[in-house]
């Protein structure tokens, strides 16, 4: 890495190139302020690959929550059907709604994971077709 700041590489500790100390003709030393930008476009407008592929990711590990959350408040619903057996209809909706919520959570992942694999791709060159 030799001191260069790697986009996406470490998260919290942003490092600049070190440059040597300009001197004035008294001797002082010349203060230069740059601004640093951490953007996710480039001056052409397109997107970083790197950038994407985390977004894609960061998205497809929130589907897996919420998938998680909405199968586990489906079970929750089916165990209180059994339990309540006065309100048990509404609890069995409530329980279809929930695993139905579970299966687009699922689908969502499934399309993040497939977008992330095609960002990843691009970003290695190697772009495939789709005929569909």
């Amino acid at each position: 890495m030799s001191g260069e700041h790697e986009r996406g590489l470490n998260l919290f500790h942003h490092h600049k190139k070190e440059e040597e100390p300009q001197y004035a003709e008294d001797g002082s030393v010349l203060v230069e302020t740059t601004e640093v930008d951490y953007t996710a476009v480039t001056q052409d407008g397109v997107t970083d690959s790197r950038t994407e592929i985390k977004e894609h990711k960061r998205h497809e590990h929130i589907g897996e929550a919420a998938a998680l959350a909405a199968g586990a408040y489906a079970l929750y619903e089916k165990h209180e059907a059994k339990k309540d057996p006065e309100h048990a209809h509404r609890h069995k909706l409530e329980e279809e709604l929930a695993a139905t919520a579970a299966v687009g959570a699922g689908g969502y992942v499934f399309h993040e994971h497939h977008e992330k694999k095609e960002a990843k791709n691009e970003a290695e060159g190697e772009k495939k077709h789709h005929f569909f």
